[in-house]
């Protein structure tokens, strides 16, 4: 029996549709039953971004459908959520290429330190640091400002929305929405899951920083030793920075 889901007797118009590929911006269009399409600009092998496992948890002919999908689709379906969040902030920030490109650099690098880390969420980490500034709009808006103060205030609902709309689990919207709330203040006691996003967008903000006043050797090293909350961000950050440090003499 075919799922009337994948039967294309049932399909719509919007059963063919185009999205942007989440590292480039490019449009690329799927099929409903595609699983993947490769962005014909940058090359990415992005996952069909509105394919739903959703209905594995009642549907009687669920292992029938999902067993006949690539294993390496069911084993990719952490990255299909980070794809779709990836959408969703681009689709949120439109135009605005600048933070559209922070958030992308700071999922790069959380990636990196989570790789490294242990007890971490990975799906937590990389939908927070996609949406970690998602309140800038809004804090811009309402207060002309975008201090730390604001985006704590603002992020949090515009992420739990983002992250209803794409049906996440609620635990995962509720840490989300947590850490984006005060993502620029550290408690006492955080989460690895925290700490990685700290870590990372301070990595980005730095490389910001830096473009502009170059640090000294001296300097860089006390940034490295006393700023990062992670083990393996100070690794990443020398990687990462060591190119902007002047040379003394």
């Amino acid at each position: 029996m075919q799922c009337p889901g994948q039967d294309s007797r049932y399909w719509s118009g919007d059963d063919v549709f185009e999205t942007r590929c989440p590292k480039c911006g490019h449009s690329v269009e799927f099929f409903k039953d595609d699983a993947q399409q490769k962005c014909r600009k940058c090359g990415y092998r992005m996952l069909n971004p509105k394919l739903d496992f959703g209905c594995a948890s009642y549907c009687p002919h669920a292992e029938q459908c999902l067993g006949s999908m690539p294993p390496e689709l069911l084993a990719s379906r952490g990255d299909l959520f980070k794809d779709r969040v990836a959408i969703a902030m681009r689709r949120y920030f439109g135009s605005d290429s600048r933070r559209i490109r922070h958030a992308e650099e700071v999922a790069r690098y959380a990636g990196e330190i989570a790789r490294q880390e242990t007890d971490v969420d990975l799906a937590v980490v990389m939908a927070t640091a996609l949406l970690h500034d998602i309140g800038i709009r809004e804090a811009e808006r309402k207060f002309n400002s975008a201090s730390p103060r604001y985006q704590h205030q603002e992020g949090p609902p515009v992420a739990r929305e983002i992250l209803t709309g794409l049906k996440a689990e609620a635990d995962l919207i509720d840490e989300v929405c947590d850490i984006i709330g005060h993502h620029h203040s550290p408690r006492d006691q955080e989460t690895i899951n925290f700490k990685i996003l700290y870590d990372a967008d301070l990595i980005v903000n730095l490389a910001e920083k830096y473009q502009e006043s170059p640090p000294t050797a001296d300097q860089f090293e006390k940034v490295l030793a006393s700023s990062f909350l992670t083990a393996t961000g100070p690794v990443e950050a020398r990687k990462a920075l060591q190119k902007y440090v002047r040379a003394e003499g």
